[in-house]
């Protein structure tokens, strides 16, 4: 790779792309008692704002992930449910992901909202739902993820797209429109149980609010705010 005269068209150069924050500001006292509740209220915003076209896929968030000998990865998934247990994501226990939270489960969660100039940051640890738990969301799939998740194996090599189209077209061969695919016992969820939940907020002059809740043993929160 040769090295590059720097892009002086500050429309192209990273270091003069700036965005000036001006957005209200995040207090403690307006803070929900349970930082799930918190994500509620804040996740109504962005699909509101999804509504509204001014943000894309609310429920996206970048799962990073560490293999056993602490190597990372990340991605964006598709967050399926949050509750006061957690977030729930699914996927096949085969991939990447899969085999890094086998062998070790921590993780850490990134919604970016860009849109509203906020982050949801979380960090837990994941364990596999239970398999009635899968199968009740893998049949409300529409049919063609259903067969999408007995054609790919995922994060495995794959000779060419003909070759996944084809192992496609032999599975809707198989179970055709309003047949009932079954559920792959290589697929399943993930339940991220929070450990921190830190609620970010773009402010001006980069001083954005950072409340961070962090579960206590008796069940409890506890809300600091950090430094930006």
């Amino acid at each position: 790779m040769t090295d590059r005269e720097p892009l002086l068209d500050p429309v192209f150069d990273p270091a003069a792309m700036r965005k000036q924050y001006r957005a209200d500001g995040l207090a403690e006292q307006d803070l929900a008692t349970h930082p799930m509740d918190q994500f509620a209220r804040w996740f109504e915003d962005a699909a509101r704002a999804a509504l509204h076209g001014t943000l894309y896929e609310p429920n996206a968030m970048v799962v990073a992930t560490a293999d056993a000998e602490g190597r990372p990865s990340a991605r964006t998934v598709l967050m399926k449910q949050f509750d006061t247990e957690g977030f729930v994501f699914y996927t096949n226990y085969d991939s990447r992901k899969g085999r890094d939270l086998a062998a070790n489960p921590h993780v850490s969660l990134l919604f970016p909202w860009h849109p509203l100039a906020r982050q949801v940051i979380v960090t837990g640890t994941a364990r596999r739902t239970g398999r009635d738990e899968t199968a009740a969301y893998f049949r409300v799939r529409p049919h063609g993820s259903q067969l999408g998740a007995w054609a790919s194996a995922q994060s495995t090599v794959v000779g060419s797209r003909a070759e996944l189209d084809a192992a496609y077209a032999e599975l809707e061969a198989r179970y055709p429109e309003g047949e009932q695919v079954p559920v792959p016992p290589h697929w399943g969820g993930f339940r991220v149980v929070p450990e921190t939940i830190e609620f970010w907020q773009g402010r001006e002059n980069r001083l954005h609010d950072r409340l961070r809740y962090t579960a206590r043993p008796d069940g409890s929160w506890q809300v600091d705010r950090l430094s930006p």
